[in-house]
């Protein structure tokens, strides 16, 4: 399968700036909320149960995030998760430390029942969700990228849905067609909350092109790729790249990501 050349999808999101409804942890609200910001989506930070089904309604994506997860917060994003399958409205699910805890188990086997468009997550959580033994440490990645590519393929044929597995190098799959990104710095690990980021922008991408999830999901995680890739150059520490990440996000253009992306084909035997 070919996909079109990947800045179309950054075009298209500059021009439309959709508005992506982001039930997120507490660490992550400001960082995913300036991460959309300077990629050109709208953001939108709410989780009460009293409003989530209202505004979910009204928006052209919804990102997913159990972090920080309480049982109010879980009761609005399953309404919130509902009415997005309900208007077929596109949403992303980051399923933090899914392997930890059996209530982040049992949450996100409730949530996977709604249809997601898209499943973000690192190694250890994509081999979680596959029911394969793999707990983590807390939100970070035991597992490599390499042994969990069969997981994350299956995991896209059971919800039929994109995959995109995150680690030093980025899968993504729909269950048939599999590619894999490059780039990226070692200094990306080191912030906390840029995974968060990258579900909410996974997020505004498909929202941007909803007919083509697996090409919108390649391009938000080659932007991400290639503004880390810059951000890195110039940067001395973890503070200062976080500044430059999110400067080089608002001067990535469609042209730099049709370019510099870093996209093969992975054939899997």
């Amino acid at each position: 399968m070919s996909l079109r050349p990947l800045g179309d999808h950054l075009e298209t999101l500059r021009t439309d700036s959709p508005l992506v409804h982001c039930i997120t942890n507490y660490v992550a609200m400001n960082s995913t909320a300036n991460v959309l910001l300077a990629a050109g989506a709208s953001p939108a930070m709410l989780h009460a149960p009293e409003e989530v089904a209202e505004f979910t309604a009204i928006s052209a994506a919804l990102s997913i995030n159990i972090g920080t997860i309480s049982s109010h917060w879980a009761d609005a994003m399953l309404t919130a998760v509902a009415t997005a399958d309900q208007h077929a409205i596109p949403w992303v699910l980051d399923p933090v430390a899914v392997g930890a805890t059996h209530y982040r188990q049992s949450l996100c086997q409730q949530l996977l029942a709604f249809n997601p468009c898209v499943i973000r997550g690192n190694p250890s959580e994509i081999l979680a969700l596959c029911g394969l033994d793999s707990r983590g440490r807390g939100v970070d990645s035991t597992a490599h990228t390499d042994d969990a590519i069969a997981a994350a393929i299956t995991l896209a044929q059971q919800q039929r849905c994109v995959v995109a597995m995150t680690g030093e190098q980025d899968i993504v799959t729909d269950g048939n067609n599999h590619y894999a990104i490059a780039g990226g710095h070692p200094l990306m690990p080191r912030v906390t909350t840029l995974g968060c980021g990258l579900s909410a922008l996974v997020a505004a991408f498909v929202a941007a092109r909803v007919e083509a999830p697996l090409g919108a999901t390649a391009a938000a995680l080659s932007c991400f790729a290639i503004a880390g890739q810059r951000a890195g150059s110039t940067a001395t520490g973890p503070g200062s790249f976080q500044v430059a990440l999110l400067d080089a996000l608002y001067q990535l253009t469609p042209d730099d990501l049709t370019t510099h992306s870093q996209l093969e084909t992975v054939d899997v035997f």
